[in-house]
């Protein structure tokens, strides 16, 4: 059995695993830090071994990106309305790997790969982590831990009666882009299960691959869900939009918005919410107009093509939601699939037996039901200690009465805040079978200031998440975040997860969703640690969407603020920040290839020595340095157009 100690181990090698490697690393080059990947490559659920054709990326082309270094322009054929697929995120990643260089070592080479995590614990001091790679049973040690081991690492598989009986393929989406399902001449009837995006993407690409396929959205759930188009044009409103800019991330009630006027009005008075009711009653339409559910004739009635249309409203988000990433989507869905919204009694060999008594012969079954919580590798008594979520039944009765105490203020002061959230439409609410997640900012636990956890709320775009929550997590760590006492870090707490469950209903019941409050929440991040470059100049600051170049200076900011550690050997070794690694490399290169590390020069200082790479002169720009801008434009127009819709619906 092998035993190592380090510094730093990161579990998880996705957006989120990278995001707080890199940032950890600026900060610390020397410290000898590990990432722990179950899979053979970067990425998570953008990785390799888990994207298939028709899967695409949930937001646009310069947006899904780290901040400090751009993604290389795919090509057309393969983008639509600025979203792309996300073969190119998993290059992108690999390459991002690559590049970054601290002290002699790439990140990929700090990497470990395969490497199944069993049981992770604290012994005094040191974090214990047992598991098994390559080499056999592997025991760690570190003084820090990062969790990011994020929200779609471990399938929700659904119980099917008789399933063993089946005799035919069942596979969820995570196995997809490996299987051999679609290649196979022998499987022809191909049943997708699932109502949200990732059962969306199985179904379009099993017709593109020319199956005969039946949808099945079950009854004893929460209904379709909403898919929107990212062009404004077609949906005013976006989600995606609703989330980074700031005037209109008003249009939710959030508890990250500042109690300002204008949220007041918004929020608290008649006038305010008829507006606001009005602004989503518009989304609302056109997320139910623009795929024409009812209007489309005999023969998509037969299909059952109406089942899809969303139960609850957009403004809730009781159920899934996605993009719409093929112009030819819900003309393919409405022609070629079989929509049942009902219940599976039975599998037998080679069929399913619905609720209703109707069979439908199947030759495979593909589910696209979801994710369960990716922290099983934690006891039971640790997982409470914590603050993440485990099975209602083990959670401390003592611990219990506590958090329903206190979450029972809370929600008098949500209500207050927000009169809105007192009246929810109708609708179908999972069963509650877990507790919510109770971490400080959605990242520290109460009880332990050596582990932080990232990745493990949902927003619109994960990069820009991913980015902020490292700074933040390296902060708190390093002991640079100035907490509340206790008391006042658990009621904010119980705060966040009764605003959670009344703001988003099923999917808030978690404590994690954040869908609409992306720029509100790392707005106040950065507030916590006392960064401020990240914003802009007044009107520009509430109309302009956040984007990448606003965490450009970011870096700057915070070893001014709080320095860092120096690497002695780093002007031999390489480079420490990945800002000037980008810079230096040519930006007309299209090629995922690792490049060569770059030499740096060392930079006295009177304070503290700043490890600086060298630029090289900036090339000419080429054809290609204008097609990548040429894409951009239609972006700035859509937020253009987004913004006009808006305005005309207020006023």
């Amino acid at each position: 059995m092998d035993s190592t100690r380090y510094d730093v181990a990161i579990i998880g090698a996705g957006i989120s695993g990278i995001a707080a490697a890199k940032f950890y690393l600026d900060i610390h080059p020397k410290c000898n830090l590990i990432i722990l990947e179950k899979d053979a490559s970067v990425g998570g659920v953008w990785n390799q071994s888990r994207v298939f054709d028709t899967f695409y990326t949930q937001s646009p082309l310069g947006t899904w990106e780290y901040s400090d270094m751009p993604m290389p322009q795919p090509p057309e054929q393969d983008i639509f309305n600025g979203v792309f697929k996300a073969k190119y995120t998993s290059h992108y990643l690999n390459d991002y790997v690559d590049r970054h260089l601290y002290a002699g070592q790439t990140m990929r080479q700090r990497i470990s790969f395969n490497f199944q995590v069993q049981h992770v614990k604290k012994d005094n001091a040191e974090w214990t982590i047992s598991g098994k790679d390559a080499r056999g049973e592997v025991v760690l040690q570190s003084s820090k831990l990062i969790v990011a081991s994020g929200l779609t690492s471990v399938p929700n598989m659904p119980f099917l009666p008789g399933q063993e009986s089946f005799a035919n393929p069942i596979l969820h989406q995570i196995d997809f882009g490996q299987s051999t399902v679609l290649p196979r001449p022998d499987i022809e009837r191909i049943t997708v299960l699932g109502a949200a995006k990732s059962a969306a993407d199985l179904v379009y690409d099993c017709v593109q691959a020319g199956k005969k396929v039946t949808w099945i959205v079950r009854k004893t759930g929460t209904g379709p869900g909403f898919f929107v188009s990212p062009d404004p044009r077609v949906s005013p409103g976006t989600i995606y939009a609703l989330s980074t800019i700031r005037f209109m991330t008003t249009l939710s009630p959030s508890l990250f918005n500042p109690d300002s006027w204008w949220n007041r009005f918004l929020q608290r008075t008649r006038m305010g919410r008829k507006r606001m009711e009005k602004i989503w009653e518009s989304i609302d339409k056109s997320v139910v107009e623009a795929p024409n559910f009812n209007d489309r004739g005999a023969e998509a009635r037969k299909h059952g093509f109406q089942h899809l249309k969303p139960i609850s409203p957009v403004f809730w988000q009781n159920q899934g939601a996605g993009l719409v990433n093929r112009p030819n989507f819900w003309d393919t869905i409405a022609q070629n699939v079989q929509v049942h919204y009902e219940d599976i009694e039975e599998l037998h060999k080679g069929n399913i037996r619905l609720k209703s008594g109707e069979d439908i012969p199947c030759d495979a079954i593909l589910c696209g039901t979801g994710w369960t919580p990716s922290l099983n590798f934690f006891d039971q008594d640790m997982l409470a200690d914590l603050g993440i979520p485990q099975p209602v039944s083990n959670f401390p009765p003592e611990k219990a009465k506590l958090w329903e105490e206190l979450e029972k203020d809370a929600d008098q002061q949500v209500l207050e805040r927000f009169p809105i959230l007192a009246y929810p439409p109708d609708h179908y609410h999972k069963p509650v079978t877990e507790t919510p997640y109770r971490l400080y900012n959605g990242i520290a636990p109460l009880s332990d200031s050596s582990i932080a956890f990232v990745g493990h709320v949902l927003v619109a775009n994960y990069f820009r998440l991913a980015e902020c929550q490292a700074i933040w997590a390296t902060a708190y760590l390093d002991g640079n975040v100035k907490l509340p006492a206790l008391e006042q870090r658990q009621k904010n707490v119980a705060l966040f997860v009764a605003w959670c469950r009344r703001r988003y209903l099923s999917n808030g019941e978690r404590g994690h969703w954040m869908s609409a409050e992306q720029t509100g929440y790392t707005d106040r991040l950065f507030h916590d640690v006392g960064l401020s470059s990240h914003r802009r100049f007044w009107l520009w600051d509430a109309f302009v969407p956040s984007s990448k170049k606003d965490l450009h200076r970011v870096r700057a900011e915070y070893i001014k603020k709080f320095g860092r550690e120096v690497n002695s050997q780093s002007s031999e070794k390489g480079i420490e920040g990945s800002r000037a690694s980008w810079q230096t490399r040519n930006p007309l290169q299209r090629s995922y290839e690792p490049t060569s590390p770059l030499q740096v020069q060392k930079t006295a200082s009177p304070t503290r020595t700043i490890t600086t790479a060298s630029i090289s002169p900036r090339p000419s720009i080429s054809s290609t340095t204008r097609l990548r801008s040429s894409s951009a434009r239609p972006m700035r127009s859509h937020w253009n157009w987004s913004l006009s819709r808006f305005s005309k619906v207020v006023w």
